[in-house]
């Protein structure tokens, strides 16, 4: 495990606002960057390896601290944690830049693979590299459920409420928001009954050097109404200038401003994660705009899921082949470019408004007990998330056919056993042993594995 500087006390934080080298960050979140594969799950689990575990730059409890308020807000949540640990790293500008690099790969990658679908409609070989994949994304997931488990359920109860969480989402079908909720409540409810400190909960190994960021330091900035009024001002200006422009210049019925105007939306009611908002953006796309086929909607969740970056990215893609089929009087191209840049713009600005105005509010509130405790039963609930999670993704990279069932108060998708496919499961068996026993890299796990679906996709070929 690699050495870190001391944590830094609160007035060496209010002296500067970096608490590691911005350079040094830069270069970090430029490499967790294209290892965010996965959905929420793995790109949790890559931050936790990468800035809890590995570099000691947060400690843990505020590392989850963290992500219980992103869990909270609508939008990506992986990407507003990143956006929050930049900014207690490097300040506003650690924010922008750990919350940009973290979707550029992702914007720029499924830019590319939007214009060679248009143009070719099948992408074989890219195909092939994603079969490789998906299925070491499944032990990345797995490794992500063991390692905050492993530090977040601290207590029976807590693993009782995570595994209540997990039967919640996947066999009864509960809505995320309300999972979230009551998890909340039997979080403060269980620290009434048997009260703990919260210095006593989710603590790493003692021989861990200390992190930068320390669990028990406050940090400098603290909110005011002025602060609030300019992050609301400059967030509203940057959001809707841009959509003011093309509505100007394109006109009110245009379908770039038709996209500019229906994605902002959506970025307001993503909670519980992309697939909570994904079946009101497929209708809406395919049957009310008609931008794109149902079986493009397929594809393009396809290529979202293997792509780095998150899976809400899948609109850039909508947008792409939207505005390239309807694009008025402008070039086809340029009409697609435009309508998806403008639509990862409106879906992600939010994410930075919704940390900076919020994140400073919450660090205040870490040493509150009963919001502590609340918080404690989201992080419990979070593990039940991130393992729902992974058996969606697991079921949907094994199986080719699913079913739904539901039957009085239990609503769950179930594989067909008969599309089993033994090649994705027998690349997720190599990821793990290299991920667990070998203890690589998820970067350099990824990169074998995508070998690995070349060569299986290359051997009916050759034969």
């Amino acid at each position: 495990m690699s050495t870190s500087p001391s944590p830094r006390t609160p007035d060496d934080a209010g002296s500067s606002p970096d608490l590691v080298p911005f350079r040094a960050a830069l270069r970090a979140w430029f490499a967790i960057s294209w290892q965010t594969f996965g959905g929420p799950a793995g790109q949790i689990a890559v931050m936790q390896r990468e800035l809890v575990d590995r570099r000691r730059w947060i400690g843990q409890r505020r590392f989850l601290h963290a992500l219980n308020y992103c869990m909270l807000l609508p939008g990506p949540e992986a990407q507003q944690l990143a956006i929050y640990v930049g900014w207690l790293l490097n300040g506003v500008r650690g924010g922008l830049a750990a919350g940009t690099l973290f979707v550029l790969p992702g914007v720029l990658t499924l830019l590319v693979l939007s214009a060679i679908y248009v143009v070719a409609g099948d992408t074989v070989l890219v195909t092939a590299v994603f079969a490789g994949l998906a299925p070491a994304v499944v032990a990345v997931v797995v490794q992500a459920v063991w390692r905050v488990g492993r530090r977040a359920l601290t207590r029976p109860g807590l693993v009782a409420l995570a595994v209540a969480s997990f039967l919640a989402l996947t066999v009864f079908g509960v809505p995320f928001p309300v999972v979230i909720a009551v998890a909340a409540g039997l979080g403060w409810l269980l620290h009434r009954v048997r009260p703990r400190a919260p210095a006593d909960e989710q603590r790493g190994p003692e021989d861990e050097p200390a992190p930068v960021v320390a669990d028990e330091a406050l940090h400098a900035t603290r909110p005011t109404v002025r602060r609030a009024v300019g992050i609301l001002a400059i967030g509203a200006l940057l959001w809707g200038l841009p959509l003011l422009a093309v509505a100007v210049l394109t006109g009110a019925s245009s379908v770039l401003t038709t996209q500019g105007l229906f994605f902002s939306g959506t970025a307001l009611v993503t909670f519980g994660g992309a697939y909570a908002v994904l079946a009101f953006v497929a209708q809406q796309a395919v049957q009310t705009y008609g931008w794109l086929s149902a079986g493009d909607m397929v594809r393009g969740l396809a290529l979202a899921e293997s792509t780095p970056g998150p899976l809400i990215m899948v609109v850039q893609f909508v947008a792409f082949l939207g505005a390239f089929h309807q694009p008025g009087t402008m070039n086809p191209w340029v009409a697609g470019v435009l309508g998806a840049l403008l639509t990862t713009w409106v879906t992600f600005v939010p994410c930075f408004l919704f940390i900076f105005l919020g994140a400073p509010h919450i660090e205040q509130l870490r040493n509150n007990r009963a919001l502590s405790a609340a918080l404690t039963g989201i992080t419990a609930a979070v593990v039940g998330v991130i393992a729902n999670l992974a058996v969606y993704f697991a079921g949907h990279t094994f199986f080719a056919v699913h079913r739904r069932v539901s039957l009085g108060v239990l609503d769950l998708e179930v594989p067909v056993i008969s599309s089993l496919q033994p090649t994705a499961v027998a690349i997720a068996v190599v990821a793990a042993l290299l991920i667990f026993w070998r203890g690589w890299s998820v970067l350099r796990t990824l990169g074998v594995c995508a070998v690995l679906g070349l060569l299986t996709a290359a051997v009916p070929l050759l034969l």
